[in-house]
């Protein structure tokens, strides 16, 4: 069963993020802010990571650069999830690492064929 860390700092979006995934199947790690987010993909190593960016104390960029700078969680697969959808953040996400980008609110399923893409990536079968 994959797992996946959600960094959100809306509960409410932040739970039902969660309980979508695991009725997909995965196993959800979750987060309200970016230093529990980076402490929770240091200590649990994910298959993948979907990371808002406005967030409380560390932003998510931060927590992006943060991950990408170390050996242990460089290559998790991280997808971007914002409301603020400017321009230069999917360029942005893409020059720190980031796999993809989905402004709020995205579409769930088409959130899901990412996901499924960037784990088959990540371990081909």
């Amino acid at each position: 069963m994959p797992k996946i860390l959600v960094v959100e700092d809306n509960e409410p979006n932040r739970e039902m993020l969660a309980r979508r995934l695991e009725r997909k199947g995965f196993s959800v790690l979750a987060a309200p802010d970016g230093e529990e987010g980076y402490a929770l993909a240091r200590a649990e190593s994910p298959d993948l990571i979907l990371m808002d960016i406005s967030l409380p104390g560390m932003d998510g960029w931060q927590v992006i650069e943060l991950l990408k700078a170390e050996p242990k969680t460089r290559d998790i697969p991280t997808i971007v999830l914002t409301a603020h959808a400017l321009v230069t953040d999917r360029g942005r996400a893409v020059e720190v690492g980031c796999n993809d980008y989905f402004s709020k609110p995205f579409d769930f399923q088409q959130l899901l064929e990412t996901i499924g893409r960037l784990l088959t990536e990540k371990n081909p079968a």
